[in-house]
């Protein structure tokens, strides 16, 4: 890259011969950046090649399986003939160099433009987080399986028809192994997919729509023949994949990996302590619940309400028992023999009421208004507080003297003394 041009922000650069182009990052860290991207633009009135270009010569200097897998794609990479690109480049990523060579004598012109909140990146770190949290949950969900299924079918095809025909694989080692190749091949067919979409959907957008509407209902039906998970393994299984794919989102939809690692650690810690936590809550609120005084509320009944309790508690009552006496549990000879009135007893047990009408008449004379029985009472209360009154002013005029007498005994002893 010695003799390539340095890009810069709002650069603006126009040229008609080959040449190539380097970013190269900026390794302080700033948190207004976590969403920032550089995007790149060229574009020209005739085609041009557009040859992106790796640092590392030598793939086996990787760090981690991704840059292996990116250093290999890029070697595999053919140069791209268009008259129109776009590049977007992470802040705190890679220094990124291309190289473009125009067919004929033609200007093309190369623009570099910040963008500080970047859609894409934004939308996959909400994912993650969502994906994260909710994983459990989604993995139970009929509606979630069939999308999963779609999705599956239409990104990662070797996939999904691999697990469709599992069930055909005797031996489990063949089978990852098996399914090893297919993930690394469906990874870099998603790869390119991602670096020729935008030419894709221009020039065949017919075919690109037909690929997805096919595999997405046939990917839709195997699914639904197959039905939801049912066991608990399998469905453990999808929630373990369904958190390593919210991993994946949340490192690919920021800038800054630290930032990352440290959102995917407080994530685990979080779902890692809800079971104590709630544990603790639970014994909390039991314990809050046990040394709470319980403060009895009183509710007082109208005389109306007091009527109409009592009334249909004795009707409850005698229902009972009634019901009660035409059990065969009930020893009815006994009873029999220790009434006075056998006759009556069985008109009440069939449903008679329990009161004559003559003793509702009586009663109404002794205790209702204008009775003896109340005029008993009134005058004996009235005697009574009479009787009351007299006693009460002679207990008073004692106290009084009491009171002159300890308040009249100092003064002769002061006398004497003085």
């Amino acid at each position: 890259g010695k003799n390539c041009s340095l890009l810069q922000e709002m650069d603006v650069i126009q040229q008609q011969d080959e040449n190539c182009y380097c970013y190269v990052q900026n390794r302080t860290i700033h948190l207004q950046y976590l969403w920032s991207t550089l995007q790149v633009k060229v574009n020209s009135r005739e085609k041009f090649w557009f040859e992106p270009i790796s640092e590392k010569n030598n793939c086996r200097n990787s760090e981690t399986v991704f840059e292996f897998a990116a250093c290999a794609v890029q070697i595999i990479w053919k140069p791209e003939t268009c008259t129109e690109t776009f590049l977007s480049i992470k802040q705190y990523g890679e220094d990124v160099c291309f190289k473009i060579k125009p067919f004929k004598i033609e200007p093309y012109t190369v623009r570099v433009k910040r963008e500080m909140l970047d859609g894409k990146l934004l939308f996959l770190f909400v994912a993650g987080i969502f994906l994260l949290h909710f994983a459990n949950s989604l993995s139970r969900s009929a509606k979630f399986f069939y999308l999963s299924g779609i999705i599956l079918g239409a990104l990662a095809l070797l996939v999904f028809v691999l697990l469709t025909l599992k069930r055909f694989i005797p031996r489990h080692s063949t089978f990852w192994i098996l399914m090893s190749g297919s993930w690394m091949a469906s990874l870099y067919f998603i790869y390119c997919f991602k670096e020729n979409m935008q030419w894709l959907w221009s020039e065949h957008r017919n075919y690109l729509l037909g690929y997805f509407l096919a595999v997405g209902i046939t990917s839709f039906a195997i699914c639904y023949q197959h039905g939801p998970l049912t066991t608990e393994l399998s469905i453990t299984l999808f929630t373990w994949t369904l958190q390593l794919t919210a991993f994946v989102l949340i490192y690919c939809g920021v800038t800054i990996p630290q930032v990352a690692y440290a959102v995917i650690a407080v994530s685990l810690c979080s779902k890692g302590l809800c079971y104590p936590l709630g544990a603790a809550c639970h014994i909390a609120r039991k314990m809050k619940h046990h040394f709470k005084s319980k403060k009895l509320v009183f509710k007082y009944l109208t005389e109306e309400e007091y009527r109409e309790q009592g009334e249909s508690e004795t009707i409850r009552a005698l229902e009972d028992l009634r019901s009660f006496c035409r059990s065969p549990d009930f020893p009815s000879w006994i009873a029999v023999s220790k009434l006075q009135a056998p006759h009556r007893f069985a008109a009440f047990v069939l449903g008679s009421p329990h009161v004559s009408p003559a003793e509702t008449k009586a009663h109404d004379e002794h205790y209702g208004i204008g009775s003896s029985f109340l005029e008993e009472q009134l005058f004996e209360t009235r005697a009574q507080s009479e009787r009351d009154e007299p006693a009460n002013s002679v207990h008073e005029e004692e106290e009084e003297n009491e009171n002159e007498m300890h308040t009249q005994t100092p003064f002769p002893y002061a006398t004497e003394l003085l």
